[in-house]
């Protein structure tokens, strides 16, 4: 079972398992109603090392990207339900992470080998900067499952 940390604790964490020559995979998103998409993410981003760290978005970050009626389970609930994942390591809990800027300094202190994404993610430019800053690999994970997003789920809910 992972454990789940706030930002300001993984940069002393990551820093110990490269000491031990672990291998540090980084992934995120917002995991609001787990589906099979999100399941072969996690799964497979575990394939590609020692370590798999999930960056999750808080409630605010959710909502922004998701609108108004989201996230419909809260941080800590999604954090529970990722860190109870055999693969997952590591819950980090975004709070502070507001900009690209924000995001990069979280980077560059995980210091991450491999960023796992899936095929098609929307923020692929920013994630290849990052891992070029810190020297990383992107690893492409999955490919888009048709019908299977959280956005999906939650409109098909809203016709019940």
């Amino acid at each position: 079972m992972g454990r789940i940390l706030n930002e300001n604790q993984i940069g002393r964490i990551t820093k110990e398992l490269k000491n031990k020559g672990k291998k540090i995979v980084l992934t995120g998103g917002c995991f609001d109603l787990i589906h099979i998409g999100h399941i072969k993410l996690l799964q497979n981003s575990k394939q590609k090392g020692d370590v798999l760290i999930v960056l999750l978005e808080s409630d605010k970050s959710v909502k922004k990207l998701k609108g108004d009626k989201r996230p419909i389970n809260n941080q800590a609930e999604r954090a529970e339900v990722l860190a109870a994942f055999n693969s997952v390591d590591y819950v980090i809990k975004l709070q502070k992470v507001a900009s690209d800027q924000d995001y990069d300094k979280l980077i560059s202190q995980i210091g991450p080998d491999v960023i796992a994404v899936a095929y098609g993610d929307p923020a692929i430019k920013h994630k290849k900067r990052q891992a070029n800053t810190v020297g990383a690999k992107i690893a492409f994970v999955v490919k888009p499952i048709k019908h299977k997003s959280t956005s999906r789920l939650a409109k098909l809910a809203d016709l019940l």
